[in-house]
């Protein structure tokens, strides 16, 4: 698995997502799974599978938070923010070549997300492009649809 890059505060809600889930989350799914178990026949009750589904999926998301904070590394991107430099946890402001408008991307984990802003990660095309570059730099990176370039406007924490 690679290494995901997360802020302080992304990396202790999620260290307090998965501590609820695999204490407080467990026993409401075991209680909820009991009480549909004490309704009768097993095979048509809609409540019972209703639980096992919910304790499934769960499970599923403990475990993928397990993982990504196994290989979680915390980034503290205002400080080299305040340098200019785009890193990991990085808001860059971005306009396209032909385009007026400034977009607003953060560079980091979809876990990172913020209202307004869309991800980039770090290790696509254009994540990488843009990591060490300041604002007035134009970058260019391989698309789908072909090479693209960019002008870094503006970089935040």
């Amino acid at each position: 698995m690679s290494e995901t890059l997360l802020s302080r505060e992304a990396h202790d809600r999620l260290r307090s997502e998965l501590e609820d889930l695999t204490t407080r989350g467990r026993v409401d799914i075991a209680r909820s799974i009991e009480a549909a178990r004490e309704l009768g026949d097993l095979s048509e009750n809609g409540d019972y599978h209703a639980a096992k589904d919910a304790q499934g999926k769960m499970e599923a998301r403990i475990r993928q938070l397990e993982a990504l904070l196994l290989d979680a590394t915390i980034v503290e991107a205002s400080a080299a923010a305040a340098g200019g430099t785009v890193v990991a946890g990085s808001v860059v402001g971005l306009r396209y070549e032909g385009d007026d408008a400034v977009e607003q991307y953060l560079l980091g984990s979809i876990e990172e997300r913020r209202p307004g802003v869309a991800i980039v990660s770090p290790g696509s095309p254009l994540g990488q492009a843009l990591l060490g570059h300041r604002p007035g730099d134009v970058v260019e990176y391989e698309a789908p649809s072909g090479m693209l370039k960019v002008e870094i406007v503006e970089v935040g924490a």
